[in-house]
């Protein structure tokens, strides 16, 4: 059975890369009838908070990512300290009492004669008595593996044959000591006990792949099988960075972007189905899901792309869920209907751009007079047509306040081939802005009286100015 994990460290955010990881691990799992494991890497004592854990958590629950099986490496301490004091005691692994001052030094003089720096292997060979000494003198270490000297080759299901000179590693730090294991031991130990059958993951990991290989290969463990994701790049195709880019998944989030459409997106970056489609859900991913259609090249974050899949998906929202989705965007004050919300559905990329677009329906705005013109009208004639509409929608049930009816019995009042005279001083009197929805849209979300009201202050204004 397929097993996969995604493994986050819980010393930040969930980011885009983060959440495409986890998306694609999932739908491999989905696709293939397998597993799939949630495993908080949480060794880094000083910087893992329960905060970025929670984060991490919510982030996943809200794409939809579900996990079958759940762990945290803080609980799991006992176990890698069986399997660090394994390979000391076979001599695969060994304590490193180096100060940083001699490895610093070490680096630049091997630096300096043209050599790649790398650990020159001093405490390899320090006796049992002499290890014991200096631990019971209380002396800082480390815990170092003993890197053989060979090439490991493997081969990625998305780059193909990779292989790397493990005689250009050194030996490595895999534990700061018993109780403190480090991430290319962890995880190892994790993925083998875990049974993991595929390491899908970010190209910046490639680099510890031969490490893990070989430290499985130590234990006597089964090497899982590795699928390394291209890049996600910025538009000008530079790497995206916490620094340059908004990278945090709660950021797009806040900014009223849809699950759907991030999920959509996401699952683009960098992979690609059979035929040529821009929309897909999530059970259409699941079943269509590939990783040999995994491109090796970058993939380009294009934010244009992200606003159309969310303006889409916004689109096919019913109109309460859209409604609901809308209400925490704008002030509790304003009482948001399925009507207000159905004059922006198609204006809108994501909900935070909403107060702007419906803040004229709770307060209209102190717009100029001359707004009301349609082109040359004189404002008294501006005057006489807003009085006519206003005959009409006092004669107007409440229950006949809905746009085609309203258009219906308007629709005569406005000179044939000039609906602009009629209808521009009306959709600015009820708006107060030079682009809205259409009038008759506006009415419906507005109901008879206010409709009403906005119409005879317009009227006012236009004979007050002209």
């Amino acid at each position: 059975m397929v097993r996969v994990r995604f493994a986050p460290s819980p010393t930040g955010s969930l980011h885009i890369g983060g959440a495409r990881s986890a998306l694609f691990n999932w739908l491999f799992a989905k696709s293939e009838g397998g597993h799939f494991i949630l495993r908080i890497e949480d060794t880094d004592r000083e910087r893992s908070t329960p905060e970025s854990e929670a984060d991490i958590l919510d982030g996943l629950t809200w794409l939809g990512i579900t996990w079958d099986e759940f762990y945290r490496q803080s609980d799991r301490m006992g176990i890698y300290r069986e399997y660090l004091k394994k390979l000391v005691d076979d001599g695969k692994a060994y304590y490193c009492f180096c100060s940083k001052e001699d490895l610093e030094a070490e680096r630049q003089s091997m630096s300096a004669n043209g050599l790649p720096p790398k650990y020159s292997g001093r405490c390899r060979t320090l006796s049992k008595e002499e290890v014991a000494k200096r631990l019971d003198a209380g002396r800082d270490h480390v815990i170092r593996f003993r890197v053989p000297e060979k090439e490991i080759a493997f081969r990625d299901i998305v780059r193909g044959s990779v292989k790397f000179d493990a005689a250009l590693m050194g030996d490595i730090i895999i534990a700061k000591n018993l109780d403190e294991p480090l991430y290319n031991f962890a995880v190892v130990i994790d993925d083998a006990l875990m049974a993991i059958t595929h390491v899908i993951r970010g190209e910046e990991h490639l680099s510890n792949t031969p490490k893990q290989i070989l430290l499985a290969e130590a234990l006597g463990m089964e090497v899982p099988q590795f699928a390394h994701l291209p890049l996600i790049l910025n538009s000008d195709r530079t790497k995206m960075s916490k620094r340059m880019s908004d990278v945090a998944l709660h950021d797009y989030r806040a900014k009223g972007y849809l699950p759907e459409a991030i999920v959509n997106f996401i699952a683009f970056l960098g992979w690609h189905p059979r035929e040529d489609k821009d929309v897909m859900s999530a059970d259409e991913l699941i079943k269509e899901f590939d990783l040999k259609r995994v491109q090796k090249a970058g993939a380009v974050f294009n934010v244009e792309k992200l606003d159309w899949l969310n303006s889409h998906y916004l689109g096919k929202l019913a109109p309460d869920a859209l409604t609901k989705a809308a209400a925490m965007f704008v002030p509790e004050s304003w009482h948001l209907t399925p009507a207000i919300m159905e004059t922006v559905r198609n204006r809108i990329k994501k909900l935070s751009e909403l107060p702007d677009l419906v803040r004229f329906y709770f307060e209209l705005p102190d717009y100029d007079t001359d707004l009301l013109r349609w082109k040359d009208m004189p404002l008294t004639q501006v005057a006489l047509n807003l009085e006519g509409v206003k005959t009409v929608l006092d004669k107007t049930d409440e229950a006949d306040y809905k746009r085609d009816v309203l258009e219906k019995r308007l629709a005569p009042l406005a000179p044939e081939g000039n609906r602009g005279e009629m209808f521009w001083p009306l959709r600015v009197a009820l708006s107060g802005a030079k682009t809205s929805p259409g009038p008759f849209e506006i009415m419906e979300a507005l109901g008879k009286k206010e409709s009403i009201n906005r119409v005879e202050a317009a009227t006012i204004r236009a004979r007050k100015a002209s």
